[in-house]
């Protein structure tokens, strides 16, 4: 007899989820007992960790990644990753289990009142009424995570896993394409736009991570500065390119200030525009005009734009390339000065005198810059020396930046272990405070048990260091004590992960010559637990 799981697994073979990245639980135990050998299981400590693993391999595979949820603790254990998932325009296919249909009723025991515990970040939720109805669930949860760029969530009630399954329909299509490309015709207002800027630029984000090439040949068409979206998921553009601008600032004036001598801001791929302390005012100067390209439907329709454009960026920056006259870099269209590119070996960063003292995070990430290569994979989750790591770590491929553009801690280690088993040949290197290891710390258990050779540089500082600058801003005293006492070399040695305590600048430098000359070929998880002391400098 055919059964729904027959049935469900033959749609996840077609869509190509075959990995599970779970963290079982009974209601999940009639779906998982014998999985053929095309499905891999893929086992994390914590639900928070199953679904960054997810984030990670979906990332690296750029396909949706499939999750299996234990019912009400699963789901409610894992909604942060969920969130983060969603800002960070992830596609992702969670299925939550769910008590026996057949006396949900009554409130058994491990009974989920599942609707709406994740809220609204899921883009699409399904209870499927029938048990043969749940094949054409998980495909229509596919699609919906493509098309809305997020996780879509099908809660499945235990028993449904082995209801028959004879002569039904997949109410989902096999294949779904989606032709959002624009004709010459429809570009024509935004060309018109551009071509009559004064001094036009660009702000670009994760929505524009695969289409670097056409994006850079617009910018070197218009002669424009690129900006990064604040607060992204992903690179927009290389970070190397002399028209790189840098970071957006995140706050409304110092926004309008820096686009101020810019009469069109294009943005590609990225909000109009990601904010984070509120301030009262526009977003840009008067006079200023904003358009939009994105695929992403919610962006399209939130962003406070002049003339928006639902469709590819990659397609729309292409063919703009082609249509729009060529014009020299000018006033106001380049940045002050370029980023300077950081190649491995970097002879100026190595021969720096080595000072006494504790190590502060600008000079382990000078030195990781003087050795990452350029296809490097990095990671990133350390907010208090994220702005350092912008400047002395460009990105120069597409997967050079990494983050959680939602904001919530525990992203990193996870997400690299996904990142590293979607692409095994390429360096993965996650760059994580401490506060932030610790909320996605079970994680490492996975990389070492699956053998995933990635690079954890723990900056170690035992405080969150953000939070006590912004007390110190608000004129307060921090009731939150240091966690210096914390190791996290010895939590990843507890969870089967080679560590290294790093305590001086000659125990770092010779811990990154060994370990990334041979990162790409490693199998085994290494993490430096690397004491830092609080940049004095640091503004939150």
């Amino acid at each position: 007899m055919n059964t729904v799981k027959d049935a469900t697994f033959e749609v996840l073979r077609q869509t190509g989820m075959t990995t599970i990245f779970c963290n079982p639980g009974s209601t999940e135990i009639s779906l998982l007992m014998g999985l053929p050998d095309d499905l891999d299981f893929v086992l994390a400590l914590h639900e928070g960790s199953v679904v960054g693993m997810a984030t990670g391999w979906a990332i690296g595979h750029d396909a949706p990644a499939l999750a299996v949820l234990h019912t009400t603790a699963g789901l409610g254990n894992a909604v942060g990753a969920i969130a983060t998932a969603r800002a960070n325009r992830v596609p992702m296919v969670i299925l939550v289990g769910q008590q026996d249909r057949r006396h949900l009723a009554q409130e058994p025991f491990l009974a989920g009142r599942l609707a709406g515990l994740a809220g609204d970040y899921p883009v699409h939720t399904d209870h499927p009424v029938r048990a043969q109805d749940v094949p054409g669930a998980v495909a229509r949860a596919f699609h919906q995570a493509v098309t809305f760029r997020g996780p879509a969530l099908v809660v499945v009630p235990m028993d449904d896993w082995a209801a028959p399954y004879e002569g039904e329909t997949v109410t989902a299509p096999a294949r779904l394409l989606r032709p959002v490309s624009v004709t010459d015709a429809d570009l024509t207002p935004l060309v018109e736009l551009l071509a009559g800027a004064r001094a036009p630029a660009i702000v670009t984000g994760a929505g524009a991570s695969h289409g670097w090439d056409s994006l850079v040949a617009l910018a070197e068409r218009l002669g424009c500065p690129v900006w990064q979206e604040s607060f992204g998921a992903r690179a927009g553009f290389p970070q190397d390119h002399p028209l790189y601008a840098g970071v957006l600032p995140a706050d409304r004036p110092r926004l309008r200030a820096a686009l101020a001598a810019h009469d069109v801001v294009l943005t590609v791929g990225a909000p109009v525009f990601r904010q984070y302390g509120y301030e009262p005012g526009p977003l840009v100067e008067p006079g200023t005009t904003v358009a939009l390209v994105t695929d992403d439907p919610a962006e399209a329709h939130r962003s406070p734009a002049e003339l928006a454009y639902l469709a590819r960026p990659d397609q729309v920056c292409a063919r703009l390339a082609v249509l729009l006259p060529s014009r020299a870099p000018g006033p106001g269209r380049a940045p002050a000065a370029p980023v300077p590119l950081r190649e491995p070996g970097d002879a100026a960063r190595r021969t720096e005198p080595v000072t006494d003292g504790p190590l502060r995070p600008v000079r382990v990430l000078r030195e990781l810059a003087a050795r990452l290569p350029g296809d490097v994979v990095l990671v990133e989750e350390t907010p208090s020396s994220r702005p350092d790591l912008h400047r002395l770590l460009p990105a120069r491929n597409p997967l050079g930046f990494v983050s959680a553009a939602m904001g919530g801690l525990g992203f990193a280690l996870p997400a690299a272990v996904g990142l590293r088993m979607a692409l095994p040949g390429r360096p993965v290197v996650a760059v994580v405070g401490d506060g932030a290891a610790l909320c996605g710390v079970q994680a490492l258990w996975s990389a070492a048990h699956y053998r995933v050779g990635t690079l954890f540089v723990v900056l170690a500082n035992g405080r969150y260091a953000v939070m006590d600058r912004l007390a110190e801003q608000h004129g307060g005293k921090a009731p939150w004590p240091a966690f210096d006492e914390v190791s996290m070399a010895g939590m990843a040695r507890a969870l089967g992960c080679e560590a290294i305590r790093i305590d001086d600048h000659r125990e770092l430098t010779a811990a990154l010559d060994d370990v990334l000359p041979t990162l790409a070929a490693r199998r085994e998880p290494l993490l430096l637990d690397v004491s830092v002391s609080v940049d004095p400098d640091f503004q939150a």
